[in-house]
């Protein structure tokens, strides 16, 4: 059953569009293009391109299930399966969002260790980062929300930082196009799905809108605006690098920081890691919010209780992964599920919806 949330707790529908494009776009930006030209080459481009289409039709199913249901996810399983088995489906979704929070946190906790401050405590940052999360969930959806809007503006002016790159750049390198088989872009493709997770909140937060059906056609100007900034930094990216360059690169977005000088400062890179981190906020944010409030819904627990467990799963999971093969399999691993959850259930819940609606609109039990 949909839960009635007052109009003061609700957003406007056009900070759908700031969210959806804040959550997809944190700490995988700063590295996608090793693993995507390792199966495409300069083609990955083009993978990029695919991948960022294909999560429309998924949107216009996410919009068209939760107005059918009226509701959020824990309201369609309902609506589909009946209340007993609907919130038991709905409990693996709080790993999940639970995840989406501890990989983007250890990622970037890992990239401070290695480029600022080897000797950081990743359970002293973590902490503190932790805290603040948790500062910012307990003012609300809404604060939330303020936070991604002003991450999406206050890092915007780092997209302009690549242009420092073109003189030095190649882009004849990329032609010519299509010069891999469809098996490769469509590897590389699947890869990058793994980096435009993040759209799936919008399962949760959907009753959180005014007028959420209005608010679709700015989640899919967000997933197109996030396209479009992946395909700008792949392009710039395949033009400065080589093939062999990108191969041996883990952070190569973050590494063309580097050719930045300025009078002021001498490593620029140090500002966009610092920059960043406006990024990786609210993604952790809302990950937490989002997990707590399906416990909420589910088993009615109060969300600022959830929300302080969570937080400390968080902690001790961050501070166990201790390599760089640990981070790489939990984010592989995360990226696998989101996979699964976006291109392989999500089609068949909403087939299963439909039938639904069919079924109780036919009077049949």
């Amino acid at each position: 059953m949909s839960e009635m949330v007052p109009d003061k707790a609700k957003i406007s529908p056009f900070l759908v569009f700031f969210i959806i494009h804040g959550m997809q776009f944190g700490v995988g930006v700063l590295g996608f293009q090793r693993i995507i030209a390792k199966h495409a080459g300069y083609d990955a481009w083009i993978a990029v391109l695919i991948a960022g289409i294909a999560i429309h039709p998924l949107i216009w199913m996410v919009y068209k299930m939760a107005g059918i249901a009226g509701g959020d996810i824990v309201s369609i399983h309902e609506f589909t399966f009946g209340k007993l088995l609907g919130r038991l489906v709905s409990l693996p979704l709080i790993l999940y969002f639970t995840l989406t929070s501890i990989v983007p946190l250890r990622s970037f906790i890992q990239i401070v260790q290695v480029w600022m401050f080897p000797g950081l405590s990743t359970f002293w940052f973590g902490l503190a980062f932790l805290l603040l999360a948790i500062y910012v969930i307990q003012g609300g959806f809404r604060t939330i929300t303020g936070i991604v809007f002003f991450g999406v503006f206050l890092t915007f002016y780092l997209l302009f930082v690549f242009l420092y790159t073109i003189p030095y750049s190649d882009y004849s390198d990329l032609l010519p196009i299509f010069n891999h088989s469809f098996k490769d872009l469509g590897l590389a493709a699947l890869y990058m799905s793994f980096t435009y997770l993040g759209w799936e909140s919008l399962l949760v937060l959907y009753p959180l809108i005014k007028n959420p059906q209005s608010s679709h056609k700015w989640a899919q100007r967000g997933i197109l605006f996030t396209t479009f900034q992946y395909v700008f930094i792949a392009i710039i990216s395949f033009g400065y690098y080589s093939e062999g360059q990108l191969q041996r690169t883990i952070w190569a977005t973050l590494s063309m920081f580097k050719i930045v000088e300025l009078p002021f400062i001498e490593r620029f890179e140090y500002i966009g890691i610092a920059t960043w981190a406006l990024n990786v906020l609210p993604i952790v944010c809302l990950g937490l919010w989002a997990a707590s409030r399906i416990l909420k819904r589910t088993y009615n627990i109060k969300q600022k209780y959830s929300v302080y467990f969570l937080a400390v799963v968080t902690l001790i999971c961050i501070t166990l992964i201790q390599s760089r093969e640990q981070e790489a399999a939990l984010t592989t691993f995360l990226g696998r599920a989101g996979f699964v959850l976006g291109f392989g259930y999500l089609p068949l819940l909403f087939i299963a919806v439909l039938i639904a609606r069919k079924v109780k609109g036919n009077g049949k039990t």
